[in-house]
């Protein structure tokens, strides 16, 4: 494959140094797009153009006012086009992540309804887990012995509790082993039972093409999607949760307030229709236009040769990283297993803690991983193999404030402008540390369980000055940085 991205000069940071702790500076590796993505350059450029015309929205009679209006709605209808979804049936509100649009969704769907059930599966981040938890009985899908949800347990699942479960709530892409859910299939499943179904597509967004009203089939239609710009080369904290317009109408709002209401008097109250329903108080419109933005450039590149980049890219990191034999990867052990999946990858190396592995890569080689249970605590542990005696451990460590070293992994996640060359150094870094070859300066272990080099940190309040500096910002009254 091509060892550069073509995409590449249009991110924002990709040719920053970094410094190494045996001196000098390193073309900086970001290895961690699975949390958060770098600034597309055309976003930004949209963002600074818009910024000299930013108003207050809706019911503002000014120029500025009507002309941010219309963005920030174009912006709701690019949403919908991106996500497939006919404007006519879903409506999409903005949020600022898609854990605010799955809390948002649980409270809605979970009114009156504290005995109903809800399914979902191990495989599930933090975020469309806990909310569900917290509204719905939840029964959650098994895993094999890959680490794949057992799916085809969901018919039997949901015949077994026939008329009880109102919904089906899962992942598109896993942010642990990049594994991608059929989620067209599930849909035709919950719904021939009754139930609605969610997608959490914060994952699958920047990556995959997405269509809300189905794949063809007959009941294949998504009920309600949600995903995140900071995931989308547009971290500026907006998201959009994408819903069936009927079936928001039916429950009273999640926040309430200013923007929510069509009529108010001091004994009740009449509210909008979604989506505006749906935003209580002064709305970020910059974020809005922000993730347009970004949907403009995926829709223009193409989002087929972008997945088919990225595709090419996970096979290769995918063969460096099993090339290791030191490496443990986890989830299913061929890359083809299961109907698709992402360049996320998440592995340990004998012998090293995952902390401190994540750590001599960064200040040793300049790459920046993620380490830890990814906000994916349950499906972590099942694929690390951690024992309900452990568990109870850790928990109970935990409640006392005891911090010990915790099971976890090393996790490498792909962007469209990551290059082979980037990965094939990663390789380098970690079969020179499995071999002895390198041999890291001496870390030590923090309280809040992360390590550091043994005479010290980065001095980044300094570095943080010299930036705003640089960027002509004042450097005094930020708290002290």
């Amino acid at each position: 494959m091509r060892s550069q991205s073509p995409w590449r000069d249009q991110v924002i940071g990709v040719d920053m140094q970094v410094p190494l702790l045996a001196g000098g500076y390193r073309l900086y590796v970001n290895l961690d797009n699975a949390s958060s993505t770098p600034v597309l350059k055309p976003v930004l450029e949209t963002v600074v153009r818009f910024l000299p015309w930013y108003a207050s929205i809706h019911r503002g009679t000014g120029f500025k006012s009507k002309l941010s209006t219309w963005a920030y709605e174009e912006a709701r209808a690019r949403v919908l086009e991106f996500v497939g979804a006919d404007p006519k049936e879903y409506v999409a509100s903005f949020v600022r992540n898609t854990t605010e649009a799955v809390n948002k969704l649980a409270w809605r769907l979970g009114q009156d309804q504290r005995k109903a059930l809800a399914v979902t599966t191990l495989m599930e981040h933090h975020s469309n887990d806990l909310p569900w938890r917290r509204h719905f009985r939840l029964l959650r899908l098994p895993l094999d012995s890959s680490g794949f949800p057992e799916f085809d347990r969901l018919e039997d699942l949901l015949s077994e509790h026939s008329g009880q479960v109102r919904l089906v709530a899962v992942t598109g892409a896993s942010n642990v082993t990049g594994l991608v859910t059929p989620i067209h299939e599930l849909a035709r499943i919950a719904h021939r039972h009754g139930a609605h179904i969610f997608v959490d597509a914060a994952q699958l967004a920047p990556h995959k093409p997405i269509r809300v009203q189905g794949d063809g089939r007959e009941d294949s239609h998504i009920d309600f999607l949600a995903f995140s710009a900071h995931k989308m080369y547009a971290p500026f904290g907006s998201g959009a949760l994408v819903a069936r317009r009927d079936l928001l109408r039916e429950i009273e709002p999640f926040e309430i307030g200013g923007g929510t209401v069509l009529r108010v008097s001091t004994d009740s109250v009449i509210y909008a229709d979604p989506p505006w329903s749906e935003e209580a108080g002064s709305p970020n419109v910059v974020g809005a236009i922000a993730l347009a933005a970004a949907i403009h450039w995926f829709q223009t590149t193409g989002m087929s040769a972008v997945e088919a980049y990225e595709h090419e890219l996970a096979r290769a990191t995918w063969e460096i990283l099993r090339s290791i034999p030191e490496v443990d990867l986890y989830g299913p052990a061929e890359f083809d297993a299961g109907p698709d999946r992402l360049g996320v990858f998440s592995f340990n190396l004998r012998g090293w803690h995952h902390a401190k592995l994540a750590a001599v890569l960064a200040y040793e080689f300049g790459i920046g991983v993620r380490n830890g249970c990814f906000c994916a605590q349950p499906y972590v542990k099942a694929l690390l193999g951690v024992n309900r005696s452990l568990e109870e451990k850790l928990m109970e460590r935990s409640r006392e404030g005891t911090t010990i070293p915790t099971p976890g992994a090393v996790r490498v996640s792909l962007g469209f402008y990551n290059s082979l060359d980037e990965v094939q150094y990663l390789g380098q870094a970690l079969s020179r540390l499995a071999t002895g070859e390198f041999e890291p300066r001496p870390y030590r272990l923090t309280a809040e369980g992360e390590y550091i080099p043994e005479d010290g940190d980065h001095d980044f309040a300094g570095s943080f000055r010299r930036l705003v500096a640089d960027w002509g910002f004042p450097t005094g009254g930020m708290g002290g940085v």
